[in-house]
Formats: C-alpha cells, sequence, structure tokens
C-alpha cells in the first residue's frame, strides 16, 4: 500500500460526494449551490459533455457490427451480453465485469456503468413520484419496516426536481400516480390515442393509458437554457448520450450546475474502499480511495459525506468499512446492511396488430412511450397477491426489416418494403418486488477485482408474490390491447432475474428504529449522522414505478437538511 501522508492538508473539503450518477450528481449540484466546498469522488474515467459521447450522431451503417455484441465484448461483458441486446452503440459506457467481477449465489444480472454521469447516460428516463399507496403500505401490510417519510414530506422536493431536470408529461388527476410539475407532454400517436379511449371507456375509468412522464425537454425552460440545454431531437438515440443536453444527466444538468459556483472539483478514477470513522467522536472523518490508474491508496476528509455509489457499490463501501464500532460494515447495527434488496420484475406483457389508420404516422422518433398506472390493489381492487404493476409500451408502424425473413426478390418486393408497414402495439409490465430479508449481498474475500478488493456475492430471488403478479401481469396486457381492437394479439413471459431491470435497490433501507433499518427519515446513517445515503440502497420499498425520480427528490431533502444540521453544528 502506497500511503499519500501529505493527503490530510491536500484533500479536505466541506463535503465529500461518492459516486457521479443520477443522486450522486445532485448531490454535488445542492451541496456546492449552498456553499460548501465539495469533492466528487468517481471511480471511472471521466465524460465531458458533447465531445464524450462518440457514437451520438453515427448512421446504423457505421457500425461495424450494427449495434451488435460480438464474441470480444460477450467475454468482457457476459452478464449485460444475456439480455442487452445493443452493446455496440455505448460499449464504452458499460462497465467491463471481468476487472471487477461479482459472485452470483444467484442469478443477478448488474449492469454498472464507471464513469463520470454513471447510468444518468443511459438511463430510460421514465420519472413518476410514489403516491402514499406506496409508502403507506409496508405499515398497513405488516411487510418489512414503515418508511419514515410520507408523500407530503417529499412532494415539494418532487416538484424541485421536476422543475430543475426537466420532466414532460400529462396532468391525469390519479391518486396512484400525482401530478407533478410538467413541461407540455410528447403526443401520443393515432393507434395510443385510440388504444387510450378504448380502454378509458371498456374499464369505465378506472384504467388509464397517458404519455410517459420523460426526463426530456419539450420546451425547455430559462434554467434548462442557460445551462446549455435545448428541445429534444426526437432522435431515439439517448442510451449514446445526447449532445443537445435534451435530456436530463448529470453532464447535461447537475455537474454544469455544480461547476458554476467554483466550489466542485471533481475527481475520475477515484475508487471508494471504505468510510473513515472516529470513534471518539462518533462521526465519520473521510474516505479511503484507491487511485485507479496509479493504485495509490488517498485520503478525503470532510464534514459530511453523501454515499451515492448505487446501490450495490453503496452497500460495497459500508460493509468494507470495518472498525471497532461497526464491525460488520459502517452503519451495521441493525444487520440489515445488504439485506432486503429489491428490483422491479419485468420481460412479460403483450403485443398486437391493428389492421386501421393505414394512411397515418407519426412525427420523428419519439424518445417516450405510454404509461398505464398501476389498477392491481388499488381501491376495491383485491388479488392474491400484494401490491401491483404498471405498463409501459407503445404503438409505431413496421418499417423495412419485415421483410428479411420473407427473403422476396423482384420490383414487387421492393415497392412492398419501401412502404410503411402495418400497426403494431406492445405493452411490458414492470411489477412491484417486496423487501425480503433474505434477499441479501455479502462480501467475498475468496474473489478480488482488479485492484484486490473483495467482491459482493448475490443472494437474491423474486418471491412466491412476484410470481403469482406476473400471470395478471401477462394476461392484464393482452386483455386491454384486445379490449382496444388490436388483432393477432400475443402474450410473452420471457422471465425476469433480480437485476435485469436496472432498478436495484433496498439495501440500506430508511426506518423509523436503528434497531431495523440503516437510515433516519433524512437519510442519515442512524449512527453516523454526518453519513448520508441516497442512491437506491435507501429506499424502504420498491413501489412499482421507476425510481430515479424518487432518488433526485431525496437528495435534495438530505442536502437541504445536512446543510441545516451542519450550520447548527450538530454534525
Amino acid at each position: 500500500m502506497h500511503l499519500n501522508t501529505k493527503t490530510k492538508a491536500q484533500h479536505t473539503y466541506d463535503a465529500i460526494v461518492v459516486g457521479s450518477g443520477i443522486s450522486g450528481g445532485w448531490a454535488a449540484k445542492e451541496l456546492c449551490e449552498k456553499g460548501l466546498k465539495t469533492v466528487l469522488l468517481e471511480r471511472g474515467r471521466d465524460v465531458e459533455h458533447v465531445t464524450g459521447y462518440p457514437t451520438a450522431t453515427k448512421n446504423p451503417w457505421e457500425f461495424a457490427h450494427r449495434g451488435r455484441f460480438t464474441q470480444e465484448a460477450r467475454e468482457e461483458r457476459p452478464v449485460l451480453a444475456r439480455n442487452y441486446g445493443a452493446i455496440e452503440f455505448n460499449e464504452s459506457f458499460w462497465a467491463k465485469e471481468k476487472e471487477c467481477p461479482y459472485v452470483e449465489v444467484k442469478p443477478f444480472d448488474w449492469k454498472r456503468g464507471y464513469h463520470v454521469g454513471g447510468r444518468s447516460l443511459m438511463w430510460g428516463r421514465q420519472s413518476y413520484r410514489l403516491s402514499d399507496l406506496d409508502f403507506e403500505a409496508n405499515a398497513k401490510e405488516g411487510i418489512a419496516v414503515d418508511w419514515p417519510i410520507r408523500y407530503k414530506d417529499l412532494a415539494p422536493w418532487y416538484s424541485y426536481a421536476e422543475r430543475f431536470a426537466g420532466v414532460s408529461g400529462n396532468r391525469d388527476g390519479l391518486d396512484v400516480l400525482p401530478d407533478g410539475e410538467f413541461l407540455p407532454p410528447m403526443e401520443m400517436n393515432c393507434l395510443e390515442k385510440h388504444v387510450a379511449e378504448r380502454i378509458k371507456a371498456h374499464y369505465q375509468g378506472k384504467r388509464l393509458m397517458t404519455i410517459g412522464r420523460t426526463a426530456n425537454l419539450t420546451v425547455p425552460n430559462e434554467t434548462h437554457t442557460a445551462l446549455g440545454r435545448a428541445a429534444c431531437q426526437y432522435r431515439d438515440l439517448c442510451s449514446r448520450g445526447c449532445p443537445y443536453g435534451a435530456y436530463f444527466s448529470t453532464q447535461s444538468a447537475t455537474l454544469p450546475a455544480a461547476a458554476r459556483t467554483g466550489n466542485l472539483t471533481l475527481r475520475p478514477f477515484s475508487i471508494v474502499n471504505a468510510v473513515m470513522y472516529d470513534e471518539a467522536k462518533g462521526r465519520a472523518t473521510g474516505v479511503r480511495v484507491i487511485d485507479a490508474e496509479t493504485g495509490e491508496w488517498i485520503e478525503f476528509y470532510a464534514k459530511v459525506i453523501f454515499l451515492n455509489a448505487s446501490t450495490l457499490g453503496t452497500t460495497f463501501i459500508l460493509l468494507n468499512s470495518i472498525s471497532n464500532r461497526f464491525p460488520e460494515g459502517l452503519g451495521n447495527d441493525s444487520g440489515q446492511v445488504g439485506r432486503n434488496l429489491m428490483d422491479h420484475q419485468f420481460r412479460i406483457g403483450a403485443s398486437g396488430s391493428f389492421d386501421g389508420f393505414a394512411d397515418k404516422y407519426y412525427y420523428g422518433r419519439r424518445a417516450n412511450g405510454i404509461y398505464v398506472p398501476r389498477f392491481r390493489n388499488v381501491g376495491a381492487d383485491k388479488r392474491d397477491y400484494l401490491r401491483g404493476f404498471g405498463y409501459q409500451g407503445g404503438a409505431g408502424r413496421q418499417n423495412w426489416s419485415r421483410g428479411v425473413a420473407e427473403l422476396g426478390v423482384g420490383a414487387d418486393f421492393k415497392e412492398a418494403v419501401s412502404q410503411p408497414g402495418g400497426w403494431t402495439m406492445g405493452m411490458t409490465a414492470f411489477g412491484e418486488c417486496l423487501p425480503y430479508e433474505s434477499n441479501r449481498v455479502t462480501l467475498n474475500h475468496d474473489v478480488k477485482d482488479k485492484w484486490g478488493q473483495p467482491v459482493l456475492a448475490m443472494d437474491a430471488e423474486f418471491g412466491e408474490n412476484e410470481n403469482k403478479m406476473r400471470a395478471d401481469m401477462m394476461n392484464d396486457a393482452a386483455e386491454m390491447l384486445e379490449a382496444a381492437g388490436l388483432q393477432r394479439v400475443k402474450t410473452h413471459n420471457n422471465g425476469s432475474l433480480p437485476g435485469s431491470a436496472i432498478h436495484e435497490m433496498g439495501t440500506a433501507r430508511m426506518g423509523r428504529d436503528p434497531r431495523t433499518s440503516v437510515l433516519n427519515a433524512f437519510n442519515q446513517v442512524h449512527a453516523a449522522p454526518n453519513v448520508f445515503i441516497t442512491d437506491g440502497s435507501c429506499m424502504t420499498s420498491s413501489a412499482c414505478q421507476n425510481p430515479s425520480l424518487t432518488y433526485m427528490a431525496l437528495t435534495a431533502r438530505a442536502c437541504d437538511h445536512a446543510v441545516r444540521e451542519l450550520n447548527r453544528l450538530s454534525i
């Protein structure tokens, strides 16, 4: 170990933020804007906005393998290859699993982005609020522990996050899916509008299909343009990085906002190995870092530490932060660090075709789809499982590739495939996963990563409740499409492993009681109150909505609390 002994003088800040993804970028922005000198530590390389997206404007024929996996790519990223189909379009954004392996006690798809911006560059941008149906469910059903907050506590912070990030969507007036501060919604195409009308009529308003609420700018406001962001160009190439800054990412939004304060220090290639803890003071003092390029060990010091390394990255840091006070890992008095791992289950639904609207088409490639909010176990509806699911999907017209299977030749064939094909529509369900204490991750010291660190061992699976839910997730989609008049409706169930939805969460949950949780109502570690955790690990239940907007709101709220407490010298 090569320890830099001058590091305390060189690397002391007001705040440390670990991880530069969606929640880490927000933490850096908020802390810097509140006047704290902040160092943002990212384990991977830097990715500069605009210039760091080398494939963003490439045409399909400019990719040697048309976007698909090569054998070399499969060997470097075998887990990603299991169910991710287009690696060549953004290959540099996905971590090489051979360098940072993990152990699968049970199959688990861990998809990671180790670079500045993290998965904020590749996320699906669907942005939904949780409601009190979600925040109260654990308490009402006697599942796990109660959330220490309710919707009213987070509502103003949801609004704050939506206004800054730029979320477009429709105000639908649903208790189960609260409305927000939206930019004008994207438009559904003619078949989606037809299906939405038929669903509303058939189910007498008890089910709704609306346009997705997405963090893509439709009409930028002054906050957005001041950061250099522009309106969505309807290219639907978001996963490659957006040079227009049209969708929310660390690079387009929170990082430039933090940088313009003059309070930000960004340090890539900084792998946080552990949090350092002063037993006499009862506070964390900083973090221990491995320089990913040189192997040098460096210590960073600060009054406040935000862990936003992603759910499993933060879990590793906590479990690896061993001291006399915390022999099982920082903040792990309850034994809950690493437990209650959740992810949404999906890869199930239905699709069909529609014989009408032959004279209709749509504008551009909309980077968004439709959304059907949860309707199961809502109100009078009672099922033989707990919680529920929502649907995402969309309609479109088939393109020329529909002719590949026909192996046609001749002028008539060429003419046929030069015209738009028929209309099709698909719906995929995302279902809630309950927090099971037995679903956990631990440290495995027998396997090491490239830098000699132990790795995580994943031991998680979906339970009986999730498996019961899947029947409705599949059949309800088919029922709605048939009720809307689609033909040739087919269901699909392609299986779903934990991790596949890339919504892992819950391993350092919030709670009311330090004996059964890791964090309090403001995301502070119970026994180390100057350490805050606001990535997915803090979640007490998963709901069925995409969770990133909730991470943003929780982060902004926690930063506000942290600075207030710091000013009162109580942390």
